[in-house]
This record gives structure tokens, sequence and C-alpha cells, in this order.
């Protein structure tokens, strides 16, 4: 059975990593800062909910 997957709280990861990374951080801009990853947690919950066959092979390289 899998453990269930806790809902990611930026409020304590900002709170854990910030003194772990040396941050000082003004609490005037946690809010923003909050604001900045769940907008990125969201991303990245798109990214891997894609169903993705066991076979598939990531590119060697990319160019435009």
């Amino acid at each position: 059975m899998q453990e269930a997957e806790k809902a990611f709280d930026p409020e304590k990861y900002v709170a854990a990593t910030g003194p772990l990374l040396g941050l000082d951080l003004d609490e005037t801009w946690t809010a923003s800062i909050c604001a900045n990853l769940r907008v990125l947690a969201e991303a990245a919950a798109l990214l891997t909910s894609f169903p993705l066959a066991d076979e598939s092979e990531a590119a060697p390289r990319f160019e435009a």
C-alpha cells in the first residue's frame, strides 16, 4: 500500500528552508513567495500527473 501523498504547504516550506539556505526573509515577502510556490507546485503537478509508458525514453538532446 502506498503512503498517502501529503499536501504541499508553502508556508511550512518557506519557514523550514529559509534558514537552511541562510536567507533572512522579510515577513512582508512571505505571502508573495508562498503564492509563487503554489503556482509552481500546480505546474509540477500537471507534469507529474501526465501518464508515461515505462518503455518511454528521454530525448538525448533538444534543439530549437
